[in-house]
């Protein structure tokens, strides 16, 4: 089994930025592909981010040009880099690893408040 630690949300004004941090640890061996999601309140859980273990990333039209996902394979880590913050991306931020002999992992999720 696989455990996802994620860190890095909070408060932040709009057209600020954060940046997410979630780290695997126990079974992640064989990790093929790590991802963001969201869920606000009301909302279904959405894909933000994904990239795979070859680098390979994907994204929600409303992110892209503003969220950068990136992969440290060694640490076994994935971040999000959110700038140009709104409003409409306030939301808990999870962590989703995919793993071959894993399956699907979640970590606890991370609050990300964007408001002035």
């Amino acid at each position: 089994q696989v455990q996802l630690v994620e860190s890095g949300g909070g408060l932040v004004q709009p057209g600020g930025s954060l940046r997410l941090s979630c780290a695997a640890s126990g079974s992640s061996f064989g990790i093929i592909e790590m991802a963001w999601y969201r869920q606000a309140p009301g909302s279904q859980r959405e894909l933000v981010a994904a990239i795979t273990s070859g680098g390979s990333t994907r994204y929600t039209d409303s992110v892209k040009g503003r969220f950068t996902i990136s992969r440290d394979n060694a640490k076994i880590s994935v971040y999000l880099q959110m700038n140009n913050l709104k409003p409409d991306d306030t939301a808990v931020y999870y962590c989703k690893a995919t793993g071959i002999s894993s399956g699907t992992s979640w970590g606890q999720g991370t609050q990300v408040t964007v408001s002035s």
